[in-house]
């Protein structure tokens, strides 16, 4: 068998589609259960169907090196306290036959065992990004203040381990995502361009500051795809990225791959009206919300470039760089 290292990225997500169908033994699920990739990101996250008695659940393979099995353990505490304590719904964790909600699961052809969580799974569909998303942006304001609201009381495990979303991390020299610099279709004008923009954001986070009502645990990853819509309301999922960072990133995070758009300052204001039904934004606060709308951008296009074997990374691409030289030139305008 060749070996898992020297597989391409189709090869290597075909064995661990195997290590996905392999890890169903770990849990009491019908016989009949099978696994089908929904999205390659981070990690590796497949819808499991048994279809003799119709359930439905999502497993989510993570990908090596990035969270360690006590900092899974930290993201699911946080998603239970929410559901129980701040009456957030999020994806419910189910234990596997050892009572372990993270199991450590080994496959013919994966070298490495991987981390597994199973969820339950939950109704709705991603908000359309065409259609009229005034809305669903006021509706997450208010979720996003229900979660920095817990997040500022919340009394945190003692072994708490996260990302921390801080420039470093993000733009700086030791980024979780790859370079910015690495980033397709980047040549010399553009390399200029958003060396000005991170140094600009640098110094305007500097100002901003880490004070705890401005900073905490967040989500990181509000983007359309982690949401889901129905009659019924809003739900949040993929808590994976959440961890220490800016309140106000969770609102550049919402907009992820959308910054473009002419509507944003609309899905902006429609945000912040949501958000102060339930907690005070201050101005500071609202006036900075465009360095965390830059800030995720700039993090994306590091993403995009270290991530192009996924199918959102391809189907982004050199447009995605293009499309962020006026946005940077509009800010530096403004702020640079």
């Amino acid at each position: 068998m060749e070996s898992f290292d020297d597989l391409s990225p189709e090869g290597q997500l075909e064995r661990i589609g195997e290590l996905a169908q392999d890890a169903l033994g770990a849990y009491e699920l019908p016989a009949d259960a099978r696994v089908s990739l929904i999205n390659y990101s981070e990690n590796m996250t497949y819808r499991v169907d048994a279809p003799a008695s119709g359930g439905t659940w999502a497993l989510r393979v993570h990908r090596e090196d990035y969270h360690t099995k006590n900092g899974i353990g930290c993201e699911l505490a946080w998603m239970k306290a929410l559901r129980e304590e701040a009456g957030v719904p999020t994806p419910i964790a189910l234990a596997g036959k050892d009572g372990e909600l993270i199991q450590d699961v080994s496959s013919t052809g994966v070298p490495r065992p991987r981390h597994c969580v199973l969820f339950d799974w939950l109704a709705g569909h991603e908000p359309d990004e065409s259609g009229d998303l005034v809305g669903p942006f006021e509706e997450l304001g208010e979720i996003s203040a229900r979660l920095h609201k817990h997040s500022k009381g919340w009394a945190r495990p003692d072994n708490f381990e996260r990302l921390v979303w801080v420039y470093d991390h993000m733009l700086g020299d030791k980024p979780y995502w790859g370079r910015w610099q690495d980033g397709m279709g980047l040549d010399a004008e553009k390399m200029a361009l958003f060396e000005r923009l991170s140094a600009a954001i640098k110094r305007r986070l500097e100002t901003y500051g880490q004070g705890p009502e401005r900073f905490g645990v967040i989500h990181a990853d509000l983007r359309l795809a982690n949401r889901l819509v129905d009659e019924t309301g809003t739900r949040v999922i993929d808590f994976d990225d959440c961890g220490l960072g800016w309140f106000m990133y969770d609102l550049g995070s919402a907009l992820s791959f959308i910054e473009h758009r002419p509507e944003v300052p609309e899905w902006v204001a429609a945000w912040v009206a949501g958000y102060r039904k339930v907690l005070d934004l201050a101005q500071a606060d609202e006036d900075e919300i465009p360095t965390f709308i830059l800030l995720r951008r700039l993090l994306l296009v590091a993403w995009i470039g270290s991530h192009s074997a996924t199918e959102l990374a391809q189907e982004m691409g050199v447009d995605y760089t293009n499309d962020t030289v006026a946005l940077a030139e509009n800010y530096l305008a403004k702020f640079g």
